[in-house]
């Protein structure tokens, strides 16, 4: 028989292995949204948002794109950790 201890420990350690499945999931979602975001802005974009983020008049990373694009850059490191183990890296 389980004693109620050894039953809530392992339903601990299933939700957090499940919490860290969910966390490393959202991690790789973060890079294609933004990525999306990046191509729907060029295509729709010049709103009033971009005006707002184009303070720079003339910097190249002035605007909404630019942002998603380094947004999408920056959360890449859930990507390359992936394809590493896929590698067997």
């Amino acid at each position: 028989m389980t004693s109620p201890l050894s039953a809530t420990a392992a339903a601990g350690r299933d939700s957090a292995t499940a919490a860290r499945r969910l966390a490393r999931w959202l991690a790789l979602a973060a890079t294609p949204t933004f990525a999306i975001m990046a191509v729907l802005t060029a295509m729709i974009g010049g709103g009033p948002a971009d005006m707002l983020c184009a303070a720079g008049n003339g910097s190249l990373l002035g605007g909404m794109v630019p942002m998603y694009l380094l947004m999408s850059a920056f959360h890449s490191a859930a990507w390359l950790k992936l394809i590493a183990e896929q590698r067997g890296g």
